[in-house]
C-alpha cells in the first residue's frame, strides 16, 4: 500500500468528484461520514456504502468499515473506505498529510488548519489561512474551483443551478417535520404536479416535468423546508443520473491542484 494518506470529511456528491480524483491519483483516501447521511445525488455519493456495505461509482468502489484493520484492507484491494467518524477520531489516529472537508455545511463544523500538514475546505464558512490552508470556491460561474488562499469563498446564494432556465422549481422541500417517505427512485421520469413523496401525510408534487436526479432515502427524518430532491428538465440525459456532475468534477480538479501545491511546499520546507 503506497501513496499518502488524505482524509475527506463527506461523502456526498460534491465531495465524491474530490475523492474520485484523489484516488486516481495514488492517494490513500479515507471518507468520513456522520451515522445517516442525507445525501440528494445517493447514485453517485460514496457515502452510501455505510447503508449498502459498498457504492461503485464510476468504476471505483467504496466499502464500509469500522476499524483501522478494515482501512488497511480496502486500500490494500484499491477501494476506498468510508467511516462514520463525525469527531474525526481517526484523524489522529492516520496522521494523514491533508484533510479535506467537503461537508459543503456553508459553515466550519469543527475543521481546524492545525490537525493536518495540509487542511483544505471547499464552500462557504472558512477563512483560508485561518480555518484551513486553502478553500475552494464552490459558487458556480466564472471562479468555480478557484483555489483561494486568503480569505473566504463567495457566501451560500441559495439558489440552484440554472438547468435550461429552471432553478427552484427543480428542487423539492419538505413542507414539513418528520418523516420522509417516497415511492419513486432516482431516475424516475415524473410530470408537472406530480406526487413524489410526502412528509407526514402531506405531499410533495413536482414544479416541472422531468426525470428524478436526487432523492433523500424514504423514513428519513427531516425538517420543515429540507431539500429532499430535485428534477432534472433533460429527461433524454438519464445517465447523469449516475454519473458525478461538471461541478463536482471542477471542484475535484482544484482540491487536486490543492494538495499538490500544498504537498510539494510541505516537502520542500521539510
Amino acid at each position: 500500500m503506497k501513496g499518502d494518506i488524505i482524509v475527506v470529511k463527506g461523502g456526498g456528491d460534491v465531495a465524491s468528484g474530490s475523492i474520485q480524483k484523489l484516488h486516481r491519483s495514488g492517494f490513500r483516501v479515507l471518507v468520513l461520514e456522520i451515522e445517516n447521511p442525507t445525501s440528494i445525488r445517493r447514485t453517485v455519493c460514496f457515502s452510501e456504502a455505510i447503508f449498502n456495505g459498498e457504492m461503485s461509482i464510476e468504476g471505483i468502489k467504496s466499502v464500509y468499515v469500522k476499524n483501522e484493520e478494515e482501512v488497511l484492507s480496502a486500500w490494500k484491494d484499491n477501494n476506498i473506505p468510508v467511516m462514520i467518524d463525525p469527531k474525526g477520531v481517526y484523524i489522529d489516529k492516520l496522521k494523514p498529510i491533508a484533510v479535506v472537508d467537503a461537508i459543503i455545511a456553508k459553515k466550519n463544523t469543527g475543521m481546524k488548519k492545525d490537525i493536518a500538514p495540509i487542511t483544505i475546505a471547499i464552500g462557504p464558512g472558512f477563512e483560508a489561512g485561518k480555518d484551513v490552508d486553502i478553500v475552494v470556491e464552490s459558487n458556480r460561474g466564472h471562479n468555480l474551483g478557484k483555489l483561494i488562499f486568503s480569505g473566504y469563498a463567495d457566501e451560500n446564494t441559495g439558489n440552484p443551478g440554472n438547468i435550461e432556465g429552471f432553478t427552484i422549481d427543480r428542487v423539492l422541500y419538505s413542507p414539513c417535520e418528520g418523516v420522509f417517505k417516497s415511492n419513486h427512485k432516482i431516475g424516475d421520469v415524473v410530470k408537472t404536479g406530480e406526487v413524489v413523496a410526502s412528509v407526514n401525510g402531506k405531499n410533495i408534487y413536482a414544479k416541472i416535468d422531468g426525470l428524478i436526479r436526487g432523492l433523500i432515502r424514504s423514513d428519513t427524518l427531516v425538517t420543515e423546508g429540507f431539500k429532499v430532491g430535485d428534477v432534472d428538465p433533460r429527461v433524454n440525459q438519464i445517465n447523469n443520473c449516475f454519473t458525478i456532475s461538471d461541478k463536482a468534477r471542477a471542484i475535484g480538479g482544484a482540491v487536486l491542484e490543492a494538495v499538490m501545491i500544498s504537498r510539494n511546499k510541505f516537502n520542500y520546507e521539510n
